[in-house]
């Protein structure tokens, strides 16, 4: 019997080739689907196999990832350009919540952190934030990141959020609606080659205070 072919993925994991930050060089600049048809071929070999390698090496330690789809959703967007302009995928630990990895013209980039939340599961984050311990155990976490070259980003209010004073020790930390740390590898050579995906574990579990902080404060809803 022959053997069923091997889906992305399935090879060893070495490194994202330069034709992945070509391509999307070129798509930013040309993103239409006449560019998509001919470049296709490019994408499946340069991008998605080699990201789908990565995250299933890490899969054992971390857990599935979703690779996502290179397609927007331009149905209420102003910008119908129909493409994504990078490559990501994302390992949950809860809703909304885990480690991410995307390739881009830019380079490679990695991050961790709750890229939404619902108003409940935002409720309990900013409980916790707002404690005396759980509050400077995550200002410990994120500075020791930070420390470490991550940087802390996401969406905030302008002002301080409804039932906190603004003199709050923590109050900046209270603003976000969403909280991400990231941190670039922007082209520096290893990113062609397998060594990434030792970079990708090493941070990942350095940032893995972080995502454990949040997952287990926000609750799953």
């Amino acid at each position: 019997m022959t053997a069923p072919p091997a889906g992305p993925g399935s090879e060893p994991f070495t490194g994202f080739p330069v034709a992945a930050l070509d391509f999307y060089d070129d798509l930013e600049t040309d993103n239409t689907k006449s560019f998509w048809a001919a470049h296709k071929e490019t994408y499946e070999s340069a991008v998605r196999a080699p990201m789908a390698s990565l995250v299933r090496s890490l899969e054992d330690e971390f857990g599935a990832a979703k690779v996502f789809r290179p397609y927007r959703d331009v149905r209420f967007a102003k910008d119908k350009t129909p493409y994504k302009t990078h490559q990501g995928a994302f390992v949950p630990r809860g809703p909304a919540t885990g480690w991410y990895v995307e390739v881009a013209a830019p380079g490679v980039r990695v991050g961790v952190g709750f890229y939404e939340a619902s108003g409940p599961r935002l409720a309990r984050i900013r409980d916790a934030i707002a404690d005396e311990r759980r509050g400077r155990d995550l200002e410990r976490v994120i500075a020791d990141l930070e420390s470490r070259g991550w940087t802390l980003g996401g969406d905030k209010l302008k002002t301080s959020p409804r039932g906190y004073d603004a003199e709050h020790p923590r109050i900046e930390l209270l603003r976000h609606k969403s909280m991400t740390l990231g941190k670039s590898y922007g082209f520096e050579p290893f990113i062609h080659t397998p060594e990434l995906l030792d970079r990708v574990r090493e941070d990942w579990r350095e940032a893995t205070p972080f995502v454990r902080w949040v997952a287990d404060h926000a609750g799953g809803d």
